[in-house]
C-alpha cells in the first residue's frame, strides 16, 4: 500500500545543527528528515468532531509539539538520556472538515502505510478523540492481518457504547473493533475504571464478551504496577503485539482541567507517570495513543498538555530501559 494521508504538522521547530541535542523540540526530527533506521513513529490525529460531547481533542497534536520545548531529554529519576532513542514525527493525518468517516478511513490507512513501511518500528498516535483508536486499530490489523492484537486500555470509562446508535464515536472504539471482529474481548484488559461512570448495560456487554474489567481500587489494592505488568504479561501470552490507548480521561479530574471527562477519583499524575514507565518496559507493546485531552479546556499553565508530553517522555525512558 503506498497511499497515505500524512502532512507535515501545524506546528514544526525550526532545528539547525547536528549537535546533541539536550531539549525534546530539538531532538525529535521529522520523518523526512531520517537516513537510518528510528525506534518510535510519532503522528497525529487531530479530529475530535466525532466525540460525544463538546471537544477541541482536534488541537492536541499542536499544543502537545509546542509544549516539547518545555522538558530536556534527560531524566533525572532514571538517569536516562533519550537522544539516543531515535524518534521521527511523520506528521497529521488531513481531516476532512466535515465528513467524520473519510477522516476516520485517512486514520486508518496512514496507520496502515507506516505499520507496513516500518513493520519493525513502533508506533505512537496523538489524538484526538478516543474514536481514532479504532481507526489506528484496524489500520495495523490491516498491515499484519495474521497477528492477534491484545489492547491494554488505561480509561475511566469502558467505551464499548453501541455505535449503532451514536455512529463512530468516541464512546464506541473497543465495541467497534469488537463487533467488527478485529479483536476478541478476551484480548482486552481495561485498567482505571471506577464509580458511577459505565451504565449497567455497558458492563453487561463486557462481561459477556470476556473485557477484564480492572477498577482502579484493586489495581491500587494489589499495587498498580504490578497489575500493569500482570496484565501486560497475559496480554503477551494470548497476542502477537500489544496496543496500548492512555485515555487521559483516567486522570483524576483535579490534575486535569483539560481532559473533558476527567471524573474525581481516577489516577494521580504521579500514577500515570509510574504506569508508563512500566509499559515501556515490556517489550510486546508495539503501538501506544494518547487520547481526549483538550487544551482549549486547560488551564492557563497548560498543566494537562505538560502531564500528557511527560507521560509520553515516561513511555519513551520505559523503552530505553528495556533494552539495557
Amino acid at each position: 500500500m503506498s497511499e497515505h494521508f500524512l502532512k507535515q504538522p501545524e506546528w514544526v521547530w525550526n532545528v539547525s545543527g547536528n549537535e546533541m541535542p539536550t531539549y525534546v523540540h530539538h531532538w525529535v526530527r521529522p520523518l523526512s528528515e531520517h537516513n537510518q533506521p528510528f525506534d518510535l513513529i510519532l503522528y497525529g490525529a487531530p479530529i475530535s468532531r466525532s466525540s460525544i460531547s463538546v471537544s477541541g481533542a482536534s488541537l492536541y497534536p499542536t499544543e502537545f509539539r509546542m509544549m516539547w520545548k518545555s522538558f530536556a531529554t534527560y531524566n533525572l529519576d532514571e538517569n536516562v538520556d533519550l537522544n539516543s532513542f531515535r524518534v521521527a514525527d511523520a506528521g497529521d493525518v488531513m481531516m476532512h472538515t466535515t465528513d467524520i468517516l473519510l477522516s476516520h478511513q485517512r486514520i486508518q490507512r496512514s496507520t496502515a502505510f507506516l505499520a507496513e513501511h516500518y513493520p519493525n518500528t513502533r508506533t505512537c498516535m496523538i489524538g484526538g478523540d478516543h474514536s481514532t483508536t479504532a481507526c489506528a486499530v484496524r489500520g495495523i490489523k490491516e498491515a499484519f492481518p495474521e497477528d492477534t492484537i491484545g489492547v491494554l486500555q488505561l480509561d475511566t470509562h469502558l467505551d464499548v457504547r453501541d455505535p449503532n446508535e451514536l455512529g463512530p464515536a468516541n464512546g464506541t472504539p473497543i465495541r467497534q473493533l469488537i463487533d467488527g471482529h478485529h479483536i476478541l474481548g478476551e484480548h482486552v484488559i481495561n485498567i482505571g475504571l471506577h464509580g458511577y461512570f459505565n451504565a449497567k448495560p455497558l458492563i453487561d456487554y463486557a462481561n459477556e464478551h470476556g473485557i477484564q474489567m480492572i477498577t482502579l481500587n484493586q489495581a491500587r489494592g494489589h499495587g498498580l504496577i504490578k497489575t500493569i505488568k500482570r496484565a501486560l504479561d497475559e496480554l503477551s501470552g494470548k497476542a502477537d503485539r500489544i496496543y496500548v490507548t492512555v485515555d487521559m480521561d483516567v486522570l483524576d479530574i483535579s490534575v486535569a482541567p483539560g481532559v473533558p471527562a476527567s471524573t474525581p477519583g481516577g489516577m494521580s499524575a504521579s500514577e500515570l507517570f509510574n504506569s508508563l514507565l512500566e509499559i515501556g518496559k515490556h517489550p510486546c507493546v508495539k503501538h501506544i495513543d494518547f487520547v481526549c485531552l483538550d487544551p482549549s479546556k486547560d488551564s492557563h499553565v497548560s498543566e494537562t498538555v505538560k502531564v500528557g508530553v511527560y507521560a509520553w517522555l515516561q513511555f519513551i525512558t520505559g523503552l530505553i530501559l528495556q533494552s539495557k
